[in-house]
């Protein structure tokens, strides 16, 4: 990615995962390699914001800074009809109806809609009641509900059919809501807000279950439970994720650690064996669940055709903006000149390029390369 990875989803089927960014696109990955698939979708003129799999796994609902949302072919990446368009404001959040029938969007415009995932229309009304920003959206899973959740301090819980809020405002959390998620069994949802907490409400009541989950050491941007129910996993602006026992609330583990930035975005894949995390610093990581291990780390910081040529004086590969990219030992420059279409994952702060001389084709030997002007360089990651 070349821009923070604001959202994250598993296909049904957890051989794939999308992922939504400020670059203005989507990106297919490989959950068992973390390999991306095919090109970037592109398509928005702004960040997406957010990203879901259709119940079938044939489609991808993303939404967008630009105020619309879009239905991709999961198969080929390519838009399924035209844009959505009825929001005024950022569309930050999206989930599918478990039937795959219906789409709802939560806006900075204040306002929920849902829409019809065959056509695209609009399904009546904007939900209104919200005050602010609507951050967070997710149905139940018999989905006869849908909660919301707010920068008005605010969860609402909504009737899935008519539109209509249920009961009151839930305010339990007291400050912006950034997450929302119900359980597999519909009988609890868990809230992450910007208090660094999390909260577990009972959805027939709104009341709160227990005391607020705490820990983490900044504003809870994502929350998921397991697909069994048994565990939480959040993720926060203190760069690490937790996972939670969801009947005690009590921690489970150490911090899993490893992002440099925010975690914007957590999911389970559909079997409970792996965790996916997005954030700020620009990757994607997936867990083992239970061990709480990185299994990949996904990192598409890629430079094509963007390196001045050759090396400086000093033995030193830049950017065009000046920006020291790695250094190459003396006895190796004469064979490290042209590097005018050189493509390389370029640095990340815990794991540097290393340029391997191991296997350099220099001299006579360079004649048997048969591509003319070009050095392809083995370069690998080191923790």
């Amino acid at each position: 990615m070349n821009g923070e990875v604001t959202s994250v989803a598993f296909s049904p089927d957890g051989k794939y995962i999308v992922s939504g960014s400020r670059d203005n696109t989507l990106r297919i990955w490989d959950a068992a390699t973390g390999n991306s698939v095919g090109e970037p979708l592109q398509g928005h003129t702004e960040s997406v914001r957010a990203v879901a799999y259709s119940p079938d796994g044939k489609h991808i609902v993303s939404g967008s800074r630009d105020n619309t949302l879009t239905i991709w072919d999961a198969a080929t990446g390519h838009p399924v009809g035209e844009p959505l368009e009825g929001h005024i404001n950022s569309v930050c959040a999206v989930a599918y109806s478990p039937d795959g029938k219906y789409i709802v969007s939560g806006s900075g415009d204040n306002t929920l809609r849902i829409w019809d995932a065959a056509t695209g229309h609009p399904v009546g009304e904007p939900l209104k009641g919200h005050r602010d920003s609507v951050f967070a959206v997710a149905y139940s899973p018999d989905g006869k509900h849908i909660v919301s959740g707010s920068v008005d301090n605010t969860l609402r819980i909504w009737d899935a059919a008519t539109g209509d809020s249920i009961g009151e405002p839930l305010e339990g959390n007291r400050c912006s809501v950034f997450a929302v998620a119900y359980s597999p069994d519909g009988k609890h949802i868990v809230s992450g807000s910007v208090s660094n907490k999390l909260r577990i409400l009972d959805a027939a009541t709104g009341h709160p279950v227990g005391e607020p989950l705490l820990g983490h050491k900044g504003s809870v941007f994502a929350v998921a439970y397991s697909p069994d129910g048994k565990h939480i996993v959040s993720g926060s602006r203190d760069k690490t994720l937790r996972i939670w026992d969801a009947a005690t609330g009590h921690l489970v583990g150490e911090p899993l650690q490893g992002h440099t930035r925010s975690v914007y975005t957590v999911a389970y894949s559909p079997d409970g064996k792996h965790i996916v995390s997005g954030s700020d610093d620009k990757t994607l990581r997936i867990w083992d669940a239970h061990q709480g291990n990185v299994i990949h780390f996904t990192h598409e910081y890629i430079a094509e055709h963007k390196f001045a040529k050759g090396l400086d004086n000093d033995g030193w590969l830049r950017s065009p903006q000046g920006e020291l990219i790695f250094w190459v030992p003396s006895e190796k420059r004469h064979g490290v000149q042209d590097m005018s279409l050189m493509t390389l994952p370029l640095a990340h702060p815990e794991h540097p390029v290393v340029l391997d001389c191991t296997r350099m084709v220099l001299g006579e030997e360079w004649m048997k390369v048969k591509v003319s002007r070009r050095l392809i360089i083995n370069a690998f990651q080191t923790s």
